[in-house]
């Protein structure tokens, strides 16, 4: 590889959220009218047209926002009966609030192996784990890039067991070009901080199923609806006005951020492409990723190559070094019996490494030659 022999860098995050003059003006828009919340089922006009804009880009018929990302998920579980008794599968290898909602219904949370090459599901453990109590398989799109949902729908379908999508990391990611999130009976969207786009704090369920979609606007404001009381059980997951302004502000510029992440990802792929003992992360044309971060696997001294990079002020980071059955409070229940060697493997060589819109060309040419820096200084001296 050749670089520039004097690249000026700049500190590199491995995310950030991306905001101008439309998200401030749509803010105090929203401040002007005094209206900050709406406590019908419905919601207030801006975060009504914040869902609107997401089921036109979605293609789905509905899309019901709350004030989390793990609320998206609660609400889901909570819509489908998910109880005590219940099984619910999904990955490990993710954050641990995909596992969390599922304890919070009393459900248990059953752990699948995830594929080395792209850290979605397996499906051959998935096929395995499938079980009399199992009510429901959560395929978490990670790092923006699409579970196997054919053969996920397949296993499903024909033993009657609902999908709920974990698409918080996976907007504008495609599966044999469907969004991801619209696929399953369910699908669950974040706008924290760091996501492709935000609302500070913010999420969403996406469905085509109407009974559900209505249960989830009666749930998200306490299961009341107007002078009749509660209806059902439920709780505060409304979102502010505030909020779905900034969302609506962002949508404008999703595809824009799309197409950047793009490009710095084929451009940093194509700087690394020769360095021995890493991998670059895996795409194909029915799955395309929104490239929520760039996850290279490397062979060996992992830690210590992102030790070395962050010295550098390069951002890169390891997500789900413990996976969730690995953790201190899960441990606690006995899930650390569980075997899972290719979750393992990931936790212990995946890097993540940053291709936001914000990262420029010379910063991407920084972030390769450091890690080429990175990994031949290591060898040698593991060799020495």
């Amino acid at each position: 590889m050749k670089y520039q022999a004097d690249l000026r860098y700049d500190l590199i995050q491995i995310n950030k959220p991306i905001l101008g003059s439309e998200e401030r003006r749509a803010v105090l828009e929203v401040l002007k009218t005094e209206r900050l919340t709406d406590a019908s089922p419905e919601g207030g006009p801006k975060v009504r047209e914040f869902e609107e804009s997401l089921e036109n880009y979605l293609g789905s018929k509905h899309v019901v926002a709350l004030n989390s990302g793990t609320a998206a998920l609660y609400a889901s579980l909570l819509a489908l009966d998910v109880k005590k008794g219940d099984e619910v599968l999904l990955p490990s290898f993710t954050f641990v609030a995909t596992a969390n909602a599922v304890l919070m219904t009393g459900a248990s949370p059953i752990f699948v192996d995830v594929s080395k090459t792209d850290f979605t599901l397996d499906i051959k453990d998935l096929r395995a784990k499938v079980g009399r109590r199992t009510k429901v398989v959560v395929p978490v799109h990670l790092y923006g890039y699409p579970s196997r949902m054919h053969e996920i729908s397949e296993i499903c379908r024909n033993r009657g067991i609902a999908i709920i999508e974990d698409a918080a990391q996976s907007l504008g990611a495609t599966y044999k070009g469907r969004q991801t999130g619209s696929i399953g009976n369910l699908g669950c969207l974040s706008f924290y901080g760091s996501k492709i786009i935000t609302c500070g704090e913010g999420g969403a369920v996406v469905t085509n199923d109407d009974a559900l979609a209505g249960r989830i606007r009666v749930m998200r404001t306490q299961g009341v609806v107007g002078e009749k009381g509660s209806r059902l059980f439920g709780f505060n997951m409304r979102m502010p006005e505030i909020s779905a302004a900034i969302g609506v502000a962002q949508m404008g510029k999703l595809t824009t951020f799309l197409a950047g992440r793009r490009r710095n990802a084929t451009t940093l792929r194509s700087l690394i492409s020769d360095i021995h003992g890493i991998s670059l992360p895996h795409e194909d044309k029915d799955r395309l990723g929104n490239w929520y971060v760039f996850t290279i696997t490397v062979s060996s001294k992992r830690d210590q190559i992102a030790e070395f990079l962050n010295k550098k002020g390069i951002r890169a980071t390891v997500y789900y070094k413990v996976p969730v059955h690995r953790s201190e409070f899960y441990s606690s229940m006995g899930y650390q019996k569980v075997q899972l060697p290719k979750t393992d493997w990931a936790a212990q060589h995946a890097l993540s490494l940053p291709v936001h819109p914000s990262v420029t060309p010379n910063q991407l040419e920084s972030i390769a030659s450091h890690v080429e820096k990175a990994v031949s200084d290591l060898n040698l001296k593991a060799q020495s």
